[in-house]
């Protein structure tokens, strides 16, 4: 198979290829119908059993997509690194190739123009956002997801950061989140914004020794970065997918962050007895008991973050639904906000 070749990707935009691969005909396994999901950075196809990644072109924070062998690597270690925790989920990396009829094809014998990740696609009932949208989970769901990130986490790389640039990342998370919603949120975001970040800094000053303690106890580890419960596949074995592959440094995580944070991204969903029953089995398996007030920050964090993910969409061209961001962010500081108040127990 030829290499990629400069001049041929240039000709081939990326809305073709989206056109190509939103066509039944473009896969082996002519699937009934082939849906298709724009994401922030990736166009995502759902054929009947497969599911097939496509990033998009594009400079980010901290990484940049524009050449497509920026995206080949992406994508060969979004599978080297989603293996982890879901290893019979993600297949591999194949090409999207460019034929001398000048036909599109996928894994085809002309010149690779793009690369695809080649997922199984798993059941949409199974996945954790639709059990709590059905208020059909157990604790037996949540017992077997503490167990299965237990282990995950006590067999990952441990990663070690300095303090000073360990507390410095917190405060520039904070720094760029109140930008951003300063920037482009009206009142009703730019005041619970600048009482969320002065009760996190608040916090970082007094109480910094829970933070550092943890780094002491060699706590952190190379983790998942995004814990979201549209990630998480429910069974015996459950399956976590989509971790955040292109920036290590946001997989550098302290274990009880990650579990805060999708505890915080469960009670968005107005459920809020996960996170008892997910801490109680994790420290059960773990022996690690951190403090109610060290969850609560991170849990602060974790969902002020998210509010300037979601008010960023609006910088996007061109953007899409431009009202439902500003209502995203709002719900994200409401839960940063009740949880920030505790920070000071």
């Amino acid at each position: 198979m030829s290499n990629c070749q400069g001049p041929a990707q240039r000709e081939i935009g990326i809305d073709r290829k989206v056109a190509f691969l939103g066509t039944s005909a473009a896969y082996a396994e002519r699937p009934s119908r082939v849906e298709r999901i724009e994401t922030h950075f990736s166009w995502v196809f759902l054929t009947d059993r497969h599911v097939y990644k496509l990033k998009k072109p594009l400079p980010g924070e901290g990484f940049d997509f524009s050449s497509s062998e920026a995206r080949r690597r992406n994508a060969e270690a979004e599978v080297r690194l989603n293996r982890r925790l879901a290893r019979d989920v993600y297949l591999g990396v194949v090409p999207l190739t460019l034929e001398a009829g000048r036909d599109l094809a996928i894994a085809g014998s002309g010149v690779v123009i793009d690369w695809l990740v080649k997922m199984v696609r798993l059941p949409a009932g199974r996945m954790l956002d639709h059990r709590l949208a059905r208020e059909d989970w157990h604790s037996a769901d949540i017992y077997a997801l503490a167990d299965r990130l237990a282990r995950f986490f006590a067999t990952a790389r441990r990663v070690n950061i300095p303090p000073p640039a360990y507390l410095a990342r917190i405060r520039a998370e904070c720094r760029d989140s109140r930008y951003a919603l300063q920037s482009s949120g009206g009142p009703e975001l730019q005041h619970p914004t600048k009482y969320v970040v002065r009760r996190i800094e608040a916090f970082v000053y007094r109480r910094k020794h829970l933070l550092l303690q943890r780094l002491d106890e060699g706590r952190l580890v190379e983790g998942h970065g995004d814990l979201r419960p549209e990630h998480i596949c429910l069974g015996p074995v459950p399956q976590i997918i989509d971790c955040l592959e292109f920036r290590a440094d946001l997989r550098f995580l302290d274990p009880v962050h990650e579990l805060a944070f999708l505890t915080m991204e469960c009670e968005r969903m107005a459920t809020h007895s996960i996170g008892r029953v997910l801490f109680r089995r994790y420290s059960l398996r773990t022996n690690d008991y951190p403090a109610p007030v060290l969850i609560n920050f991170y849990k602060t964090i974790g969902a002020l973050i998210r509010a300037r993910i979601a008010i960023l969409h609006l910088q996007e061209s061109p953007v899409r639904d431009r009202t439902k961001w500003p209502k995203r962010a709002a719900e994200y500081l409401a839960i940063a906000t009740r949880t920030a108040q505790h920070l000071e127990r």
